[in-house]
């Protein structure tokens, strides 16, 4: 277990929606970014896999590491402008089979080589944020050392939760 590892998240009220917002940078150009976030191999290495054809406005995204009998969610892709912005929206459940929309939103920017990624997860139980806020550190870390040259296997989801689940429940 590491302990050097800390909560970046924030909440934030937007125009549709209270939102978790994370921040990771890449000394990376953009379009490798955008290929990490969205290309099924690349995606695969940090948090899961997608089937289907975009073109159709939907796929599938399996969770390759939440265990192992995670269905497939179905995923709408509300928007796509490659590389600088994907928006995607997904109905399912949380916790007990509690209905809930989640609404993805990725934001890249790139400046002077290094590409910041904006990542924004509606919460309208904020409630839940205790435990999705850790989730998304724990899945964007695996995202940086997939990226980086590191191992995604060595960033271990105990150093997440419930250590930051504090943190997200004061944000």
């Amino acid at each position: 277990m590491s302990t050097d590892i800390t909560a970046t998240g924030r909440t934030e009220q937007r125009p549709d929606g209270r939102y978790i917002v994370l921040t990771r940078t890449f000394r990376a150009p953009i379009d490798d970014v955008w290929a990490a976030v969205t290309e099924p191999d690349r995606l695969a290495r940090w948090i899961g896999r997608w089937t289907g054809d975009p073109a159709t406005g939907k796929v599938a995204v399996e969770m390759l590491y939440e265990g192992d009998d995670v269905e497939p969610e179905e995923y709408t892709i509300d928007t796509c402008d490659a590389p600088r912005q994907l928006e995607l929206t997904s109905k399912g459940t949380y916790g007990e089979d509690a209905p809930v929309t989640w609404h993805l939103k990725l934001d890249l920017a790139e400046a002077d080589g290094v590409t910041t990624l904006t990542f924004a997860q509606s919460m309208d139980d904020p409630a839940m944020a205790e435990n999705v806020g850790p989730g998304w550190e724990y899945y964007l870390d695996r995202l940086v050392a997939a990226e980086t040259g590191g191992d995604p296997a060595a960033v271990d989801f105990v150093d997440y939760y419930p250590a930051m689940s504090e943190h997200y429940r004061t944000a």
